[in-house]
């Protein structure tokens, strides 16, 4: 117990200190106090990049994956590729497969056809992306989901 007092005593408690009288402040000086425009809670955001263009986005993809050594790169480009409010273009998905396939990556290759799938806006654009992709897909002998489990998507 009295380790404890200690602790209290070394921490400077409330309990062992004298209270401090402090000064009585007026409340129009406190109303009156504005702060300078610099510490706006409004805030600008000022951003220093440009807005990449779909084809300066496409080219990027599409080195990034030519660039592809191992399993992690694939990946994380994939997401990354992903992230962002569009589909990506046929060229850029199938410079990913093709480095999947350098990788020995085949869930990952299934996994793209996944991604498409999700980020369309209608089944027909899907259908367009793997009549795109068919003979990249028959080359590489990739199998979609909805063909290795036909139960699921039924």
């Amino acid at each position: 117990m009295s380790a404890s007092i200690f602790r209290a005593a070394a921490r400077g408690s409330a309990v062992l200190r004298a209270p401090v009288a402090r000064p009585a402040v007026a409340m129009t000086a406190r109303a009156a106090f504005v702060p300078k425009a610099s510490f706006s809670a409004a805030a600008r955001l000022r951003s220093e990049h440009h807005e990449e263009t779909f084809e300066e986005f496409t080219a990027r993809y599409e080195k990034e994956f030519e660039g592809v050594q191992d399993v992690f790169e694939l990946q994380r480009n994939l997401n990354n590729a992903f992230a962002y409010d569009l589909v990506p273009s046929p060229s850029v998905l199938i410079a990913a497969l093709k480095a999947a396939r350098r990788v020995n990556d085949y869930p990952t290759a299934v996994r793209v056809f996944e991604g498409i799938k999700a980020k369309v806006e209608n089944k027909g654009q899907y259908e367009q992306y793997l009549q795109e992709l068919a003979p990249l897909r028959e080359e590489l002998g990739i199998v979609l989901k909805e063909e290795l489990f036909p139960e699921e998507s039924a």
